[in-house]
């Protein structure tokens, strides 16, 4: 995906989250090419840096760059049950109404209500122990 990002933040490897569009974005000509292929909410990291300048009002220096972004790897907590490498998870949080110290590994920022999501990585079921019971593997999802 293209996006524009601002000139200082325009760097390899940066994770952000979008947020939603400025009022100042509405009548952007820019606006297509910076905010539609974005999806309120998300984590996205920059994979490449173009040379291309635009000004923008908004950003410090008034300039962004043209960058590619792909949707960022998650970190969670899910159902050790579930949780095989490759699979595709319809991913519904749990019911828990702890605030535990694995709380944001169990509700990740930047995921919404059942999600699917490949497992990437499955780090092996946790060593934490959970207030509710559940057996819990540390993965990493693309979404």
């Amino acid at each position: 995906m293209i996006t524009l990002i601002g000139k200082k933040m325009a760097k390899k490897g940066l994770k952000f989250q979008y947020i939603g569009p400025a009022e100042e974005c509405d009548n952007c000509r820019f606006r297509a090419t910076c905010l539609d292929s974005l999806e309120e909410g998300r984590f996205y990291i920059i994979r490449k840096v173009k040379e291309t300048e635009q000004y923008c009002k908004l950003h410090e220096d008034h300039k962004v760059k043209v960058v590619e972004v792909e949707k960022a790897y998650i970190k969670a907590l899910v159902n050790s049950k579930s949780a095989f490498e490759g699979s595709i998870v319809s991913l519904s949080t749990p019911i828990c109404d702890e605030e535990c110290e694995y709380h944001d590994l169990c509700f990740p920022e930047g995921l919404k209500g059942n999600d699917r999501c490949k497992i990437i990585k499955n780090f092996g079921k946790t060593d934490k122990k959970c207030i509710q019971g559940y057996e819990l593997s540390e993965v990493l999802l693309e979404c």
